[in-house]
C-alpha cells in the first residue's frame, strides 16, 4: 500500500513511525513533512492546506489511503475533495469538522444532546461579553470561536483579566478572525484528560486515555501552547471512568452528529475534564491530539492501518484493539519564546545520542534536515517520547534523553508527568 500523510508536526511523525511498522505499507508520503519524518517517508513540498494539489498528487501517485494530520484542511474540506476524485481518506467530513471548527457550534450541540460539558453564552459584541463578565463569578474562561492553534483559551481570575481577554480577543484580534466571537464559559474544577476515538460513524472505540500539559511552564503556569508534553494512560481515567465517558459523551456524541446529517468518520478528540460529578468536556478536536498522538500510539499492539481501513470501510465493529501495559512520556522541547516569537535556523545536536537509550524515541515537530544536520524551523522542535514499565521510568528515561539534546534557547517544562506521579504513585 500507498499511505500520503497530510501535516508536519511531530502528530505526523508519530503517525509515519507506527505506519512504518505495518506490513501493509511499502511507501509512506508525507506532506509537507519535516526532518525527523524525512527518514521514514518522502517528503512532497506542498503545504497542508493546500488541498487541491494534495488531491491531485494523491491521484498521480496511486495513494491508497491519505491520513489527515491537522484541523485546518478537514475545516476546509479536504476529505469531500479527496472522495469526490474517489480516493480513499482518514478524516471527518467538513460538517463533522465543524465540531472543532467553531467552539459556538460545539457548546451549542453539547447543550442540545445533554452532553456533559460547562455552562456557557456566546457573545459577537465586545461591550455585551463585558458586561456579562461584571456579573460572574472567577474564575472564568474565555474562548475564541474559530481556530487558534490550540492556543484560543484564556482562563481569567478576575474581571480585571477577563475584560482585558475580552478586548483582546475581539478587539485586538490576537486570534485573527477565529476571534469575531466568543465563548464565556464558567470555570469547572477538576483534572483534565484526553480521550480519543476512533469511529466509523456507527461504532466508537475510545483509545487509550492521556493527559496533555497545555501551559507553557513548569508547575502548569504561563500561556496557553499547543501541548508541552503529554502520558499515557493517565490514572485518573479509571475503567469506570472511560465507561462512563464512552457512555455518555462518545456515543452521544457520533448519534448526535448523525442526526444533524454530519456522519463522523475518523479520530474523535474529547479534551475532558473530569469532576466530581463525573467527565465533563472542554473541547471537541476532529484530528488526532498534539502532543497526546506521540505518548499513545507507541502503546499501540495493533497495525494501525487495519484500523484506519475499519474506520474507512464501516468496519469497526469487527476490531479488537489491543495496548501495552507500560507508560508512555512525551516531552516537547520549543524554541525559546514560544508561544510567543521565537527564532529559526538554529543546529540541534544530540538526537541521535538520545535514540541509543532503550525505548526512547524522538519525534520532531519543527525541524529540517539540512545536509545531515537537523535546524530548529518551529516553535515546538522536538517531541522526546519514553516507554518504561511504569511512568517513573519513562519519567526518568525521558528526562536522561533530554539531556542528551542541545540547541540555542532550548526551553521544555521539567515536569511532564510528576502530576500522576505524586497523585497516584505510579
Amino acid at each position: 500500500m500507498k499511505i500520503l500523510i497530510i501535516g508536519g508536526g511531530g502528530r505526523e511523525h508519530a503517525l509515519a513511525w507506527k505506519i512504518s511498522q505495518s506490513k501493509k505499507v511499502n511507501k509512506i508520503y508525507c506532506a509537507p513533512g519535516n526532518g525527523g519524518i524525512s527518514a521514514i517517508a518522502e517528503c512532497v513540498d506542498i503545504e497542508a492546506s493546500n488541498i487541491k494539489d494534495l488531491a491531485e498528487f494523491a491521484l498521480k501517485n496511486k495513494i491508497d489511503i491519505t491520513i489527515i494530520g491537522p484541523e485546518i484542511p478537514l475545516v476546509n474540506g479536504v476529505t469531500g475533495e479527496f472522495e469526490r476524485r474517489n480516493l480513499k481518506v482518514f478524516g471527518p467530513s467538513q460538517p463533522a469538522s465543524e465540531i472543532e471548527g467553531s467552539k459556538i457550534f460545539a457548546k451549542n450541540f453539547m447543550k442540545a444532546y445533554d452532553i456533559p460539558t460547562a455552562s456557557y453564552e456566546v457573545f459577537e459584541d465586545s461591550e455585551k461579553a463585558v458586561d456579562y463578565l461584571k456579573s460572574q463569578k472567577y474564575p472564568a474562561v474565555i474562548k475564541a470561536d474559530g481556530l487558534a492553534a490550540g492556543k484560543g483559551v484564556i482562563i481569567a481570575s478576575d474581571f480585571s483579566e477577563a475584560k482585558k481577554a475580552v478586548n483582546e480577543i475581539m478587539k485586538a484580534k490576537i486570534f485573527g478572525d477565529a476571534g469575531n466571537n466568543i465563548v464565556i464559559e464558567e470555570y469547572i474544577d477538576g483534572e483534565e484528560a484526553t480521550v480519543l476515538a476512533f469511529s466509523d460513524g456507527k461504532t466508537v472505540i475510545p483509545l487509550m486515555s492521556s493527559q496533555d500539559h497545555k501551559r507553557a511552564y513548569d508547575g502548569d503556569l504561563g500561556p496557553n501552547t499547543g501541548g508541552m508534553g503529554a502520558y499515557a494512560p493517565a490514572p485518573v481515567v479509571t475503567d469506570d471512568i472511560l465507561l462512563k465517558i464512552k457512555k455518555d459523551i462518545l456515543i452521544p456524541t457520533i448519534k448526535g452528529m448523525n442526526e444533524k446529517g454530519r456522519k463522523y468518520k475518523g479520530i474523535l478528540y474529547a479534551g475532558l475534564m473530569i469532576t466530581k460529578e463525573g467527565p465533563k468536556v472542554i473541547e471537541y478536536n476532529c484530528r488526532f491530539g498534539d502532543p497526546e498522538t506521540q505518548a499513545v500510539l507507541p502503546l499501540l499492539e495493533e497495525d494501525l492501518v487495519d484500523i484506519m481501513e475499519a474506520v474507512i470501510f464501516e468496519e469497526l465493529h469487527t476490531v479488537d484493539m489491543k495496548w501495552s501495559s507500560k507508560n508512555t512520556i512525551t516531552v516537547v522541547l520549543a524554541s525559546e519564546g514560544y508561544p510567543g516569537k521565537y527564532k529559526k535556523g538554529i543546529e540541534i545536536q544530540g538526537i541521535d545520542l538520545a535514540e541509543k537509550i532503550e525505548d526512547v524515541v524522538v519525534f520532531h515537530s519543527g525541524t529540517v534536515n539540512f545536509d545531515g544536520r537537523f535546524i530548529t524551523t518551529g516553535g515546538r522542535v522536538l517531541n522526546v517520547t519514553a516507554v518504561g514499565n511504569t511512568l517513573k521510568e519513562a519519567i526518568v528515561k525521558a528526562y536522561l534523553a533530554i539531556n542528551k539534546i542541545k540547541f540555542e534557547g532550548m526551553q521544555f517544562r521539567k515536569d511532564i508527568g510528576y502530576k500522576a506521579f505524586k497523585k497516584f504513585g505510579i
